[in-house]
């Protein structure tokens, strides 16, 4: 598939994110969680920053989406599960959210390893979705680790406005007609708002995340156990 094709890929990536870019990257990510810390809002802080270095939107979304303060950190890391934890439990699922990094992942394009625990891609849905050759890959490796974590109920939820949701909701139960756990795929809106009253959770919406009452890595969980040795990106 031709990179531009590629989920979560664009052609200014290669410059944006080579090693030399990494390296002020890096620098200018401890700058922006050092003003998130002191109560900065994040767009004022990453746009003062991004304009320091002269960073790109693509680089700056990035700074948005992996550093967080100390704070925000602490706590969502205090509510993170393990998969030893999982066992037995109901599992509320952030669908687009989950599917569409492990696309990405498949797709072999750039993930974060963020600094509250989690995962994240740069990809924007913007309310549209369409399923690609890599979406069927993603949604076995999802129903495979589920099995192997044990979990008795999965619940995911898909965006009623986003494009395809029916068709994507079709594809889950086509690919997973027998799994040895409950699963139920709904759509809704708005996700967020149901998300953040069940008590466990799988998503990276840091929104989200700070208002749950507990959470799972299931994106990242499924990229190590699935796919192995995975190269996330880390810029703290």
């Amino acid at each position: 598939m031709a990179k531009q094709a590629k989920r979560g890929f664009m052609p200014t990536d290669e410059r944006d994110f080579s090693e030399k870019a990494l390296v002020t990257l890096r620098r200018a990510a401890q700058e922006v969680g050092f003003l998130l810390d002191r109560g900065y809002p994040v767009k004022s802080v990453t746009t003062f920053v991004g304009n320091h270095y002269l960073l790109s939107e693509r680089q700056r979304l990035a700074l948005a989406r992996t550093v967080s303060p100390k704070e925000n950190i602490e706590r969502r890391r205090a509510k993170q599960l393990s998969p030893q934890e999982m066992k037995g439990k109901t599992l509320y699922i952030d669908g687009f959210n989950t599917i569409i990094t492990l696309e990405i992942a498949y797709a072999d394009s750039m993930i974060f390893s963020c600094m509250d625990g989690t995962v994240r891609d740069l990809a924007g849905l913007h309310g549209t979705y369409r399923l690609i050759p890599e979406t069927d890959s993603a949604i076995k490796a999802l129903a495979d680790t589920l099995t192997e974590l044990g979990v008795a109920k999965a619940v995911i939820y898909l965006d009623a406005p986003v494009s395809n949701s029916g068709r994507l909701k079709e594809r889950i139960y086509e690919l997973c007609p027998d799994t040895p756990f409950e699963l139920e795929v709904l759509i809704e809106n708005p996700v967020d708002n149901i998300l953040k009253t069940k008590p466990l959770i799988a998503t990276a919406d840091a929104i989200i995340l700070d208002e749950c009452e507990s959470w799972f890595g299931l994106a990242e969980y499924v990229i190590r156990q699935r796919i192995g040795e995975y190269e996330f990106v880390k810029l703290s």
